[in-house]
């Protein structure tokens, strides 16, 4: 059956169809020929169901806000502040950029979005001062992937309803990893500028900086919103993601004026096509994770590869190699919907934590958005700077390096990641 639905999967893709038509196709091939005593209504409930959690309501409303902020002037104050107090030092403003996707990634929670807003800022100021296109790229598309750690994760969010994990549990217990590949791309950073001799900007004085501070006090609230207030227990994640709306709308709107209040319907458009893909990546991959499940595949796949007794350390490396090579071909959603229930019964019988768990994945599933073949970022990056595939690659090792080297500290020290959950949460 597995070989069937995989077989069918493979030649809807290669011959040019949507990731949602594979998942349809393989998931009422395999429940005619194997359930025909069945009602096919049942697949249809499945959908429904897939969209039915209300904690997907959050991810409408992230993608507008990021809709809305990424018209308006917050990235180019959050880089602002960033330059004022790193751009003086060895690989400054490489490290500006780093700095600046984290804190654009807090406020959209979108990888595409980060990589849009700032590297069109920063990209000319960087070649400009000396660094290599290659590396811009690379630092970029990869510095963009802290969008998916540091809260708000669209990420994070479905892999919490597929595998009923608490979302402000994986919010919160990606801060730390994503501070620590801050932290690690900067030392990089100031590596690769002294290696190529690249020149420092002027030091800010106090004066300008404060002037920046002020004048990004108001983006800065987004991160305040999300994690203070599911922190605090104000908001869910679902009511921090429709605060959030509310906020990117008088911040941009009403404070700065970047958009008219006219331009908000258009906004909502481009929004609404967006999930209404991701909604129906959903509803397909709820039918054929249903389909897997009732037919008992994910025990079948485990006992075949030989893991039906593997511990946690081997449990979290067959968890990792196989969204790190799945996310290098296929959406990361759709390989968020097929691969955690698979995992799920390894997950429960070796009692690892599923917080730590959903950090790895997520970590991964951003790994790849980075990753050649078809990493969405590169296309991204393709598209927006207009530069050949080969080029943008060309960067991206180093940093996938790193990458990966946070994914060993994770496993072996996984405090990184539970500290704050269990500070927050007891």
């Amino acid at each position: 059956m597995t070989e069937l639905m995989l077989g069918v999967m493979i030649v809807l893709l290669l011959a040019g169809f949507p990731m949602k038509m594979p998942l349809i196709s393989a998931a009422m091939l395999g429940f005619l020929i194997f359930f025909s005593n069945m009602s096919p209504q049942i697949l249809i409930q499945q959908m429904i169901g897939g969209v039915k959690p209300s904690a997907l309501i959050a991810v409408p409303m992230f993608v507008l806000a990021a809709d809305i902020i990424t018209r308006g002037h917050s990235a180019n104050r959050l880089i602002d502040v960033v330059m004022g107090f790193t751009g003086h030092i060895r690989g400054g403003l490489a490290i500006s950029v780093t700095s600046a996707c984290a804190l654009f990634g807090a406020v959209c929670g979108s990888t595409q979005a980060t990589g849009v807003a700032v590297g069109g800022a920063m990209r000319p100021r960087t070649l400009k001062s000396g660094y290599s296109d290659s590396f811009t790229i690379g630092l970029i598309v990869n510095a963009a992937d802290l969008a998916y750690l540091i809260p708000p994760s669209i990420g994070m969010i479905i892999y919490g309803v597929v595998s009923g994990t608490s979302i402000s549990r994986l919010f919160i217990a990606g801060i730390v990893p994503g501070l620590l590949i801050v932290v690690l791309f900067s030392i990089y950073c100031m590596w690769y500028a002294w290696r190529h001799d690249i020149p420092v900007l002027p030091r800010a004085n106090w004066q300008s900086r404060v002037a920046a501070m002020r004048r990004a006090l108001w983006p800065m609230g987004f991160p305040l919103i999300i994690v203070g207030g599911i922190y605090g227990g104000i908001f869910s994640p679902t009511e921090a993601a429709a605060v959030c709306v509310l906020y990117a709308v008088i911040l941009e709107a009403l404070v700065f004026r970047s958009i008219r209040l006219r331009d908000l319907p258009e906004i909502a458009l481009s929004t609404g096509a967006i999930t209404s893909v991701i909604f129906i990546l959903i509803a397909a991959g709820a039918a054929f994770s249903w389909t897997l499940s009732f037919a008992q595949v994910p025990q079948a796949i485990i006992q075949a590869l030989g893991l039906a007794d593997a511990g946690p350390l081997k449990t979290l490396l067959a968890i990792n190699l196989a969204f790190f090579i799945g996310c290098m071909f296929v959406d990361s959603i759709v390989v968020i919907l097929i691969l955690v229930p698979i995992f799920a019964p390894m997950i429960k019988a070796t009692g690892l934590d599923p917080v730590l768990v959903g950090v790895l994945i997520t970590l991964q599933v951003a790994i790849g958005a980075a990753t050649p073949p078809f990493g969405c970022n590169l296309f991204t990056a393709i598209a927006v700077f207009r530069q050949p595939f080969v080029d943008v690659v060309k960067g991206v090792p180093p940093f996938l390096a790193v990458l990966l080297l946070v994914t060993g500290l994770l496993i072996v020290f996984p405090q990184i990641a539970l500290f704050l959950p269990e500070l927050a949460y007891g």
